[in-house]
């Protein structure tokens, strides 16, 4: 991702859900309500770091925000009810919050940039964040799955693009909301794997004309600013 120049395909990237898909598979447990609530705390998690960066430096934000993904998610697992009842739910509930999120964002500008973390960095770091993981796993539950594996690294690579990321996190979390549905029904009947791949079909139908009709939008916008 570091060396994708724009904005756009940094957040696309980085909304690919590939860590999500390989740690469900790892951890072997049914889709259920956690792994929607994480939908939530993984929003909170960038807007959090692209408000903190307005202060701060983007390590200690990133630091910061990783603390948040951790408690919230431990703090939602004590007070929300996980059962069959809970999970349309939550789906229903975050789903109608990527909608506004969507709808209220508005495209910024952003420039166009490479940042790549240097080799001797991201090695130790990729690794540090893998070990937290997986002394973590078991506790997070469902929260796991969309542990900032990627997004440590990729945020710091997409540092002077944060907006961008925010505004592709509705897209992906309805998407990924497709996904679970489809991975929830269908899981009992054809085994993880299977409802799996069936939810990614519905994740692309769901993230790919949703990220046209946003390019759209600020092609056209930047197309009008540069009229005026």
């Amino acid at each position: 991702m570091a060396y994708l120049p724009h904005p756009r395909w940094k957040a696309l990237t980085l909304a690919l859900p590939f860590p999500f898909t390989t740690i469900a598979l790892g951890q072997g447990q049914p889709i259920n309500a956690t792994h929607v609530l994480a939908l939530l705390v993984l929003i909170a998690y960038y807007h959090a770091i692209r408000l903190l960066h307005h202060r701060l430096s983007i390590v200690p934000s990133i630091g910061l925000g990783l603390g948040l993904y951790v408690l919230s998610s431990h703090m939602l697992l004590s007070i929300v009810p996980i059962q069959p009842a809970s999970f349309p739910i939550c789906i229903g509930i975050i789903g109608l919050l990527a909608i506004a999120l969507f709808v209220w964002q508005p495209p910024r500008s952003e420039p166009h940039h490479r940042t790549p973390l240097p080799v001797y960095l991201k090695l130790p770091t990729v690794i540090a964040v893998v070990g937290l993981l997986i002394y973590l796993k078991s506790s997070l539950q469902g929260f796991a799955t969309l542990f900032p594996l990627v997004g440590v690294v990729g945020l710091y690579e997409a540092r002077k693009s944060l907006w961008s990321v925010c505004r592709q996190a509705p897209i992906f979390t309805l998407g990924m909301c497709a996904l679970l549905t489809a991975a929830y029904t269908t899981q009992t009947l054809l085994g993880l794997t299977a409802a799996l791949s069936i939810g990614w079909g519905m994740y692309l139908i769901i993230i790919l004309p949703l990220t046209l009709r946003m390019w759209r939008r600020e092609d056209a916008n930047g197309a009008t600013a540069g009229n005026l």
